[in-house]
């Protein structure tokens, strides 16, 4: 029995009549002079073989899969013995617990009735986002609703359910669109069987958006079809509902930033496409011209303001957080991400190197990362210098070098400190101390670290509370936990703001630039899938890879997929519609990318819906060149008196604030 992922033998005697890719080879003359049956038989057997072959490449996934459910039960059960413990129960429970206490006969009776008296509306908001749980706790309030004749109540029960199913974009989060589908027929067959009347009314009015960005959007979805986005039934056209009906608007698509070849010397930020480093400065740039020049709005009635810029990006990871630097460095008040894991931030992780030096200095490693961090500001030459032959540990090499008296002065700080301070008091001496470390941390990675750091203050703080207050335990309660800072991005702020898509929904903006346009969606991480099995309602699979797609599987991958392109599209059209009065597309392509951006990228499908609209394109003094779609003629800009930017006021400190 050969062992899963090496070579059979069915598979060795299949590549006699077949090739790797599973294509028949060219038969030899003199093989069909010699049986001429030959073609049949080699086609009978290889369906053999093939189906030999699926099978024992399903068990070898079966195995993979009855692992990780194994896994996965342990946790399940470890996690309920720890809400049992501690007497808490989480956001699924409830829902599941209120659906299971609104379905047992009794007891389930007598809550409704107790609720039946006291309901005479019930409204559903975000419909398209409610999952099949949270509509069966729906159903089951509204069961008797309407049993009673108006005419015996003094106010008549009413059901209002508001969803745009253009806008489900979180099955990240286990939720269905198609469960307000099928609420929706439910409910009005429920009210057509009492000859009660059901008004179904079109969400194709925007409160929100001009003409000029509803078009395009209108555009977009022509050029993909309803049934991409899940619908069975086309989209009305949108209409603007603004008083100002003929506000003008702007709809520009930037050319993708194509970078062909890599800098010699790429920094700390090599890891990074250059192509998106790239963009991220021309963005950068270009909202700074965009704020000197002052790009009036028209529907505000003033130049543009930093609170005026929403970023939109699909994730997080990369791109997020090279805009805000470059943005920082451009002088553009910019409030960061919207989230972020406190673990994450290079402030952060600059400070725990500064306690676990202080825990153990004779770590090399931890001591190396903290000397090239903005608190002592080495380079990596000078730490190579250092470093490279000693014969002890590092700390000892650079205190008896005597060269490097300031860092050791430093250094000797933290570690006098360690013993006599809670790690909240010895955080606050890096910081407002003689190392001055809260300046140098803002002064090098700008000031979307400040929140950061406050965050890392507070769990300090909190932590104090919880017990004895020592290093060691701090370190390791901070590792072990994972602490997220969410912004309000509704909160007034004078800054751009940058956010996913996700984190935009229900907000809005006069500029939106749309900034990774260009991403591949083939190339996004899929989610697990679920297959359900007899008596075991859906097990949870990990994603199988292609060569496991077989079988039930195969009906699985195939609709997973497809449920997640059409949730790929509908996260554009939210995108597209956070956007007022100007809208702004663009992205980086890899050097990979010679023919332009992937087919089935939003810039793409934008790209169709500007020649749709009849754009006009120009050149662009930072992309190259531009298209535009506009409605009435935007008013000219009104430039300011000057373009000199104005540093914010310089406040005196106080001599002793970093006085040791």
């Amino acid at each position: 029995r050969s062992r899963p992922g090496s070579p059979s033998p069915s598979s060795s005697v299949r590549e006699v009549w077949c090739t790797k890719k599973g294509d028949f080879r060219k038969f030899a003359a003199r093989l069909g002079e010699a049986e001429s049956d030959y073609a049949a038989l080699a086609g009978e057997l290889d369906d053999v073989v093939r189906g030999m072959l699926d099978f024992r490449a399903l068990a070898a996934f079966a195995d993979v899969a009855v692992s990780a459910l194994r896994a996965g039960q342990r946790f399940a059960r470890e996690y309920g013995l720890a809400k049992r413990r501690r007497g808490l129960v989480d956001f699924d429970d409830l829902i599941r617990e209120a659906v299971v206490l609104l379905k047992t006969p009794g007891m389930g009776d007598w809550v409704r009735y107790k609720l039946d008296q006291s309901i005479d509306h019930i409204l559903v908001d975000e419909a398209q986002d409610t999952n099949k749980a949270q509509w069966e706790i729906v159903r089951a309030l509204a069961g008797e609703f309407l049993e009673t004749a108006p005419e015996d109540r003094p106010r008549p029960r009413t059901i209002f359910a508001v969803g745009d199913f253009k806008q489900a974009i979180f099955g990240f989060q286990g939720t269905n669109p198609r469960e307000f589908l099928t609420a929706r027929e439910a409910f009005a067959r429920y009210i057509a069987d009492r000859e009660r009347e059901l008004l179904d009314i079109p969400l194709d009015e925007s409160y929100r958006s001009s003409p000029p960005i509803l078009d395009f959007v209108d555009a977009a979805i022509c050029e993909l079809g309803h049934e991409a986005i899940g619908l069975d039934r086309a989209v009305n056209a949108h209409r603007s509902a603004l008083k100002k009906a003929r506000l003008p608007g702007r709809v520009t698509l930037w050319e993708p930033v194509h970078v062909d070849e890599q800098p010699a010397d790429e920094g700390e930020e090599g890891w990074i496409d250059d192509a998106k480093r790239t963009f991220a400065g021309l963005l950068a740039r270009q909202v700074r011209e965009w704020l000197d020049d002052g790009l009036w709005l028209e529907g505000q009635g003033r130049a543009l303001r930093p609170e005026d810029v929403l970023i939109l990006v699909r994730s997080r990871v990369t791109l997020a957080p090279l805009i805000v630097a470059r943005l920082h460095a451009e002088g553009v008040p910019v409030a960061g991400v919207d989230r972020l894991t406190l673990t994450a931030p290079l402030a952060i992780r600059d400070l725990l190197a500064a306690l676990r030096f202080a825990l153990q200095p004779r770590d090399d490693l931890t001591l190396a990362s903290l000397l090239v961090s903005p608190l002592f500001g080495w380079s990596q030459d000078a730490l190579y210098e250092s470093a490279f032959g000693r014969r002890g540990d590092l700390w000892r090499t650079i205190r008896e070098s005597g060269a490097h008296g300031e860092t050791v002065a430093g250094l000797e700080i933290i570690l006098g400190f360690a013993d006599l301070s809670t790690p909240y008091q010895l955080l606050e001496t890096i910081l407002s101390g003689p190392i001055d470390g809260r300046r140098k941390l803002l002064a090098r990675l700008g000031e979307e670290a400040r929140d950061p750091i406050e965050e890392l203050l507070n769990a300090a703080l909190a932590f104090e509370g919880e017990g004895t207050p020592t290093l060691q335990r701090f370190i390791d309660w901070f590792d072990r936990g994972e602490v997220e800072i969410k912004r309000d991005p509704s909160a007034p702020l004078d800054a751009v703001r940058v956010m996913t898509v996700h984190g935009a929904k229900g907000l809005q903006a006069p500029l939106v630039i749309l900034a990774d346009a260009t991403a591949d969606p083939d190339k996004i991480p899929f989610r697990s899938i679920a297959l359900d099995v007899p008596g075991a309602g859906q097990v949870p699979l990990p994603r199988p890879r292609k060569a496991e797609q077989l079988g039930a599987l195969t009906e699985r991958v195939e609709a997973l997929s497809r449920a997640e392109r059409e949730e790929h599209w509908r996260l554009l059209y939210v995108a597209l519609t956070r956007a007022e009065e100007r809208l702004v597309i663009g992205g980086a392509l890899g050097k990979s990318a010679r023919d332009g951006a992937p087919r089935e990228s939003w810039y793409a499908l934008c790209e169709r819906a500007m020649a749709r609209l009849g754009g006009e394109a120009g050149e662009d003094m930072l992309f190259g060149e531009a298209r535009h779609f506009a409605g009435a003629p935007p008013t000219e800009f009104k430039r300011r008196e000057t373009r000199e930017r104005i540093a914010p006021p310089l406040h005196a400190q106080p001599a002793w604030l970093r006085a040791p």
